[in-house]
């Protein structure tokens, strides 16, 4: 486990800029945390870091976003589901197995099958613009990159 303070949302998408630059095809990010809390402002750091150029928003609305960097990135916000449908789990799948990255917010939903051997971040709010990211991350490239981001 690495414990990162982020003093700001800008250094939020630092660290995940610093995470983009090495992750690889495969790369599961589940990001857990209240409303606020960065987890947007981190996958906008890993679009910077895998070169997706233009705006990286939230998909609280349609599900997923998908953008085009040196790997596909795809965007995941499971909020507003209740449940997972067989057609939906499908489409995870697709997502979390494919040839890109995937950063899921709001991952509860998920059966522990599609969590098996993703990486986790949970977010919790420190103060007005600081956070505590906590971070399970399974490939040490990645957790050598998020030490090195942090100044550990």
């Amino acid at each position: 486990m690495i414990e990162v303070v982020s003093a700001s949302p800008e250094e939020t998408v630092a660290l995940g800029r610093r995470l983009g630059a090495v992750v690889a095809a495969g790369d599961v990010f589940l990001l857990d945390g209240p409303f606020g809390a960065g987890k947007t402002h981190l996958v906008q750091g890993l679009a910077a870091g895998l070169g997706v150029e233009g705006a990286v928003t939230s998909p609280s609305f349609i599900l997923a976003n998908e953008y085009q960097g040196r790997l596909p990135l795809y965007h995941l916000d499971l909020f507003r589901l209740e449940r997972l449908d067989a057609a939906t789990l499908q489409t995870l799948e697709e997502y979390f197995y494919g040839d890109g990255v995937c950063a899921v917010e709001w991952p509860a939903l998920l059966p522990a099958e599609l969590r098996a051997g993703a990486n986790e971040l949970t977010f919790e709010l420190t103060g007005e613009e600081s956070r505590r990211i906590t971070a399970r991350l399974v490939a040490p490239r990645l957790a050598e990159a998020l030490r090195h981001a942090a100044g550990a």
